[in-house]
């Protein structure tokens, strides 16, 4: 869809879309994200010139189907998947990308670490996904130095930049904002740094005693980003894996430099999102949505979670999403998934549709709390079906209608039971919502007890 829209673009220093926006320029990615989220292409434009959108569409990514991350649209999902040394290979990334497209992910980061040539399996995913695609590529410049974190150099990072970006990766986690003087503030965190990423630029900057190369490279990662528009998701390397660790010193001190981060790349008209934690109990999840847009001038917020209690190894799609929900109710942009393998594998298929379900309907919970104008149409005419006894009606609307089928059809799974004013929990003669109660009947009560005060004033 998007080769003739690229091809007038190509040769140009920048081809961002911000710096089109800034120009007043309406591309047809916005026009088409416009038509996705019913929003005024105008307003889509200034979100995106603001800061406050990003449209993530390499040019090389011709089979995308643009989408936007920004507070003025609906709450995104994304969800990881990525082959490692001890497990999977490209054909189940493949079926893990199929299958989160079908269930609704609206980017897919592949974060491969092993399981194959990295190369392949990226240029496999970017070809058959629809969707933004975001990576790390600080994992492959560490494979390219056979795990050997003390010889990776500046050149290595941008090396491997350049060619995800050639790829055609829409947008890329850079860990710049790590300094050399944050590492002393985790001294007394429970889990210490729990990004990859983060771990390699730390272990990198004790080694050396230098500072953090992406941060002071950050300007080349630019000029790669302008040729090929491609976003950054500024990578939050001092996310806490904890509750203790959540909202402390060395978490905030790399939330400022990610902001400064920001405002240098939008100097270049460069899009940007910023990463968050982590692990935040409920009572300061406000307090970190609120300071991510202080400290980085609203720039799209994309957290991991949050997790909101540490205790339910296996059930972690759900702590998260309690998390989740609220992060995007108090103006979240985008939601990372966690499977019920977090913390424990590296996750399956049926995992990513777990966690991409418990996501979707945090995301979508989200939308209904900041009253998102037709967030819950869907919501009202599953209700509809549901006291109509339409049961078809109501696999169709259900974020996972497999499930909800197969659910049902476990105690009732007759075709004569699809038209049953009943299921399995109340049984045919207990079901409330059979007492259907018509306009008429209702008028003849009113008038009643309009009529007989002393009825109502006994009852």
């Amino acid at each position: 869809m998007r080769t003739e829209w690229v091809a007038k673009r190509r040769g140009e220093s920048n081809v961002s879309q911000m710096h089109y926006a800034r120009q007043g320029v309406i591309t047809e990615e916005m026009h088409y994200v416009a038509r996705r989220e019913n929003l005024p292409v105008e307003l889509i434009r200034d979100e995106v010139a603001r800061g406050r959108m990003i449209i993530p569409a390499n040019i090389n990514h011709t089979n995308l189907e643009p989408m936007c991350i920004g507070i003025a649209s609906k709450c995104k999902v994304n969800a990881n998947i990525g082959a490692s040394p001890n497990s999977s290979d490209i054909n189940e990334e493949l079926a893990k990308l199929k299958l989160a497209v079908k269930y609704g992910a609206d980017t897919v980061m592949d974060l491969s670490t092993g399981g194959g040539n990295l190369d392949e399996i990226r240029t496999a995913i970017i070809q058959a996904s629809p969707v933004p695609i975001g990576t790390v590529p600080v994992y492959q410049a560490l494979e390219s130095v056979h795990g050997r974190i003390e010889n990776l150099t500046a050149d290595d990072f941008l090396h491997v930049i350049e060619k995800h970006a050639q790829q055609g990766v829409d947008y890329m986690t850079i860990h710049a904002g790590i300094l050399i003087e944050h590492l002393p503030l985790v001294r007394n965190r429970l889990t210490g740094i729990v990004s990859r990423g983060g771990g390699i630029l730390a272990k990198w900057m004790l080694h050396h005693h230098k500072q953090n190369p992406l941060y002071t490279h950050f300007r080349d990662i630019i000029e790669i980003f302008k040729k090929y528009d491609v976003s950054f998701s500024l990578g939050d390397s001092l996310r806490p894996g904890c509750t203790h660790d959540a909202s402390d010193e060395a978490q905030l001190a790399e939330l400022k430099t990610l902001g400064q981060l920001t405002r240098k790349a939008w100097e270049h008209d460069v899009q940007v999102m910023v990463e968050g934690p982590g692990h935040v109990p409920m009572d300061q999840i406000e307090f970190n949505v609120k300071k991510q847009m202080e400290e980085c001038s609203e720039a799209p917020f994309y957290v991991l979670g949050p997790l909101v209690t540490d205790i339910a190894p296996g059930y972690d799609h759900i702590t998260s999403a309690i998390g989740a929900a609220m992060a995007g109710w108090y103006g979240t942009a985008m939601l990372c998934y966690v499977t019920p393998k977090e913390h424990l594998g590296l996750p399956n298929s049926e995992d990513v549709r777990n966690g991409l379900i418990a996501y979707k309907i945090a995301a979508h919970a989200a939308d209904i709390a900041r009253h998102r104008p037709g967030a819950r149409d869907r919501d009202d005419e599953l209700s509809r079906a549901r006291y109509n006894f339409d049961w078809n009606r109501q696999f169709e609307l259900a974020l996972d209608p497999d499930r909800a089928r197969e659910y049902h059809d476990e105690t009732l799974p007759a075709d004569i039971y699809k038209t049953a004013e009943f299921c399995s929990m109340c049984g045919p003669k207990f079901c409330p919502m059979q007492t259907k109660v018509d306009a008429d009947a209702l008028t003849e009560l009113e008038k009643f007890l309009a009529k007989d005060k002393e009825v109502v004033a006994q009852s």
